[in-house]
């Protein structure tokens, strides 16, 4: 067997057969496993699992978040696509009276209208209660007759403008709106919402990538010595590379599954908190079996993350070692 030239002896010790094996071993083709053992690495005693514990958490909060806004808008949109209001703006009770009756009669025999209701004037008046204060009459402020109106399609704007040819002669105080136009600022908020909750994710992976890679970083440098030795002794950078990959995806595993189970704890709270407000339309905002799957999917996503970036980190920093 020929001497390496780092060292100053090749004879093994004699004596011991115990000592010759382990000389051999020492000289034999440096393999991953020989560099896991060399190389020490720490689970839960560093911070990297923690840390992406946390950046796991904010991310299910923050999908979460952005799919159940996406359910709410559905359901809304879903709930009002065919609904239409139809106002009598007469400040005479009889004239704004007859003016109903004749838009309910004109509306009930529309092929197009599933159903309609006239909201009493008990109700309107507990509608406007909040900002005009209990009490108000009808003589002192004027209220609209309300007609809620349900069409077996949508109610975009061609059947809109026929709903106003129709009403026009019969009732001409009758205005005709979708319901779904009243929630258009709340849709634009909630649009807005989602993509602040996908920029957040979008930065949270960032954050966790430079995380793993300032890991990785005081990792080489806290192994440098060693990992000199790994090269004199035939390791390659990829085995090397392995070895923090190896690391880098259990802490991610770890963390991951902790971050899992707290923002799924934290979604759970939250919505609880808001179902207990029972508003219908807050109730559409909820979470599916395949909202869920999509959550659980965030982990994996972490761990990849955290395994392409300790291998081009730890291969980028070995290409510049001598």
């Amino acid at each position: 067997m020929k001497r390496p030239s780092f060292l100053p002896n090749a004879n093994p010790p004699a004596g011991s057969s115990v000592a010759a094996r382990a000389w051999e071993r020492g000289l034999a083709p440096f393999r991953g496993r020989a560099a896991s053992q060399m190389l020490p690495r720490t689970r839960l005693g560093g911070p990297m699992p923690w840390v992406i514990a946390i950046m796991v958490a904010l991310t299910v909060l923050a999908a979460g978040g952005a799919l159940a806004m996406a359910n709410l808008a559905a359901q809304a949109r879903s709930d009002l696509a065919g609904g239409v209001t139809v106002q009598i703006v007469e400040a005479d009770p009889a004239l704004r009276d007859a003016q109903t009756r004749r838009a309910l009669a004109a509306l009930e025999d529309m092929e197009i209208v599933q159903g309609m209701r006239r909201v009493p004037d008990a109700e309107l008046q507990a509608l406007i209660e909040p900002w005009l204060g209990g009490g108000v009459r009808s003589e002192a402020v004027p209220l609209p007759a309300l007609i809620d109106v349900d069409l077996s399609g949508a109610a975009d704007a061609r059947t809109l403008d026929d709903l106003r040819a129709a009403l026009g002669p019969i009732a001409p105080d009758a205005r005709v709106d979708a319901q779904a136009q009243w929630l258009g600022p709340v849709f634009d908020a909630i649009s807005a919402l989602r993509w602040l909750a996908l920029g957040l994710i979008v930065l949270l992976a960032f954050t966790s990538a430079a995380a793993v890679w300032l890991a990785a970083r005081n990792a080489l440098n806290a192994n440098r010595g060693t990992i000199e030795v790994v090269h004199l002794l035939g390791g390659t950078d990829g085995q090397i590379a392995r070895i923090f990959q190896r690391s880098a995806i259990i802490d991610a595993a770890i963390g991951g599954a902790v971050g899992l189970v707290l923002g799924a704890i934290a979604l759970k709270v939250l919505g609880a908190q808001f179902a207990a407000l029972e508003s219908g339309m807050v109730a559409g905002g909820g979470l599916d079996p395949v909202d869920w799957l999509l959550l659980a999917l965030v982990p994996v996503a972490g761990a990849a993350i955290a395994l392409l970036t300790a291998r081009m980190t730890v291969l980028a920093s070995l290409g510049k070692m001598p």
